[in-house]
């Protein structure tokens, strides 16, 4: 029996509920639903991007654009995409049914989320290594006296110990050399830093040599998969329930990780670090960019699974409330976040006695060198260790599960059969099997360079156009005044005007200056001081517009196969909307969805006027 109570309980007495849509199935409660989306939209980049973000964009000033960004960009997008799957009860292929030449939207859904996948399963596994590697009694990034440490390696413990040493001994001026050593040297390289490098990656000198595959990595990969396709061989039924731990116990983690930060000398000086506002970058275009760009990117917007999530729920379900639970969640996620990095970066810079911003850092170089080297530093400091990459695990794994189930779902509803929808583990398992198959190249010497070179390109601008094609496509081609009254015969209620309002005008403008932004911003990828050849920024640039190509592509196919005399008349058949567009289920189809009742006597819109159902 769970502890944590549902929703929509069931009577005592009577019998429990079956699911609404007994094809397809739905969540076994409505917390299954949050707790899962929140387990989407929270990841990795909450962690180890937002934090960064915030102390180099002007500390605590840089939250007053992106809550703004959160009101008028994120929140809106989130409620939008929810309500959208809900109401049509699909996937990212079969929501465009509301307008079929738009159906390449949805094929670029999935390839983002097929790229994203990919490479965030890398991620989790490294997490998996270093989690096992924390199970000893000295962490093994913490000395240079290791077979792959070079002479460059200075250790921060190596150098206390001979402080401690020194200074016990009355040898107060060596001790300062001690520290100095550390501190100026401009060549030094941190253990941690060459446990990621020369051991755990083995890292090659480009991106075109891969060298050997790693096998611990590979090894670890294959258990991220694993993991992965068992919490979903029975879908939203079995990752419904996986959540509830997986999407509250790093809550724990960061609290205790917080709570054992904020006890540490030198802590407040990184929260400062964190948090003291420069009001003068406000003004600084940049700052709201990335604001922007954070927002949009840590909701999940555009990439499938939010439409998935929801397509599982019942059609009267209040998503418009579970949008702001999960938006809100999720933004003060990240900034709890900061407070438990910081704390411990701005330990380890007391301890170098150097800024902050020598030792702050983001991405891979924070989750891998900074924060691991920063756990050194601490008694007991595997358990601390085991316990950060846990985290990371959990993390990474929430966003998972929704990544494979939206590729799943759309492969399973686009074929609809009754064979499918039974032996759907079977899909699972062989996407699972593929995302494993491609995943291998990343665990070679040079994967590190192809899993950064995914990251930059495959969810970038690609995302943005498929964003804001999807609001043009529902608020200006399906019609502003059809969805608003789909949104309120799901609700009850019609969307609130400051949600009408975002929907038609601002998010799209916001959509669009994150769009202007990253062209403008763009700088060649680097690792480190290794520059990336043009050939491997071709691959990346094919990369982010395979997902974009789908949308002309088969909106041309699309128009090729309507009915129609001229391009005129079959671009208009094009964008009708699919008579089976609307509320899956047929006792939800009332009003004009209702069987044998004409879409024109009920004053539709646009070009979709008489394609409401006739009969269905």
């Amino acid at each position: 029996m769970t502890l944590i109570p549902c929703i929509d309980p069931p009577v005592p007495g009577e019998p429990a509920k079956q699911d609404e849509n007994s094809r397809r199935g739905n969540w076994g409660n409505q917390i299954e639903f949050i707790l899962t989306s929140v387990g989407y939209a929270v990841g990795l980049g909450n962690v180890w991007r937002f934090p960064y973000l915030c102390y180099r964009n002007g500390g605590g000033a840089f939250m007053l654009p992106y809550f703004i960004m959160l009101v008028f960009c994120g929140i809106p997008l989130f409620f939008l995409e929810l309500s959208f799957g809900q109401f049509a009860s699909q996937g990212c292929l079969g929501v465009w049914k509301i307008s079929p030449m738009f159906k390449g939207v949805g094929y670029g859904m999935m390839v983002v989320s097929t790229y994203i996948g990919i490479y965030y399963n890398v991620v989790i596994c490294i997490a998996f290594y270093y989690f096992f590697m924390s199970m000893t009694d000295v962490l093994p990034w913490t000395y240079c006296n290791n077979p792959w440490n070079t002479p460059a390696c200075v250790g921060v413990m190596d150098a206390a110990n001979r402080t401690f040493a020194n200074a016990t001994s009355g040898l107060a001026a060596v001790a300062v050399e001690g520290v100095a050593a550390v501190v100026n040297r401009t060549k030094r390289t941190s253990p941690s830093e060459e446990y990621w490098k020369h051991y755990v990656l083995n890292i090659s000198d480009d991106i075109g040599n891969f060298g050997e595959v790693r096998l611990p990595i590979l090894g670890c990969l294959a258990l991220s998969w694993v993991v992965v396709f068992l919490c979903l061989i029975k879908g939203v039924k079995s990752s419904g329930k996986v959540v509830y731990f997986t999407a509250t116990f790093p809550y724990l983690v960061l609290t205790i990780l917080f709570i054992r930060g904020v006890t540490l000398d030198g802590a407040i000086n990184g929260i400062k670090y964190y948090l003291t506002p420069q009001w003068e970058k406000v003004l600084d275009a940049k700052v709201w960019g990335d604001a922007a760009s954070q927002i949009f990117y840590s909701l999940g917007c555009a990439w499938g699974g939010l439409i998935t999530m929801a397509s599982y729920n019942k059609f009267h379900n209040n998503c418009f409330r579970d949008s702001i639970i999960i938006s809100i969640t999720n933004c003060a996620t990240s900034v709890y976040a900061g407070f438990v990095i910081f704390s411990i970066l701005g330990f380890m810079a007391h301890t170098l006695n150097v800024p902050v911003s020598e030792v702050a850092d983001h991405g891979p170089g924070l989750a891998f060198v900074a924060y691991p080297e920063a756990l050194t530093l601490l008694p007991v400091s595997p358990l601390w260790s085991m316990l950060f990459f846990f985290m990371l695990i959990l993390l990474g794994l929430g966003t998972q599960f929704c990544l494979l189930e939206t590729l799943t779902t759309a492969i399973v509803d686009e074929i609809g059969t009754d064979w499918i929808i039974k032996n759907k583990p079977i899909v699972t398992l062989g996407v699972a099997i593929i995302g494993f198959c491609l995943g291998v190249p990343l665990t070679t010497q040079a994967g590190i360079y192809w899993l950064l070179l995914m990251d930059n390109f495959a969810a970038s601008f690609s995302l943005v156009l498929i964003s804001c094609i999807m609001c043009i496509c529902v608020m200006y081609i399906y019609g502003h005044r059809n969805y608003f009254k789909d949104v309120e015969m799901m609700l009850g209620f019609p969307p609130p005007l400051f949600f009408r309002i975002c929907w038609r005008f601002i998010s799209p403008l916001i959509i669009s200056f994150i769009l202007i932004f990253t062209v403008i911003q763009y700088k060649p990828i680097t690792y480190n001081d290794y520059v990336y050849p043009g050939w491997s920024l071709g691959i990346g640039f094919c990369m982010a517009m395979s997902s974009v190509i789908c949308i002309p592509i088969y909106a041309l196919y699309r128009i090729s196969r309507s009915p129609g005399a001229t391009f005129r008349e079959r671009l208009r058949n094009a964008c009708k909307a699919d008579p089976k567009w609307g509320p899956a289920l047929r006792e939800h189809r009332v009003g004009r969805y209702a069987p044998m009742v004409s879409g024109a006597e009920d004053g539709l819109e646009g070009p979709h006027k008489a394609q409401f159902p006739q009969g269905v």
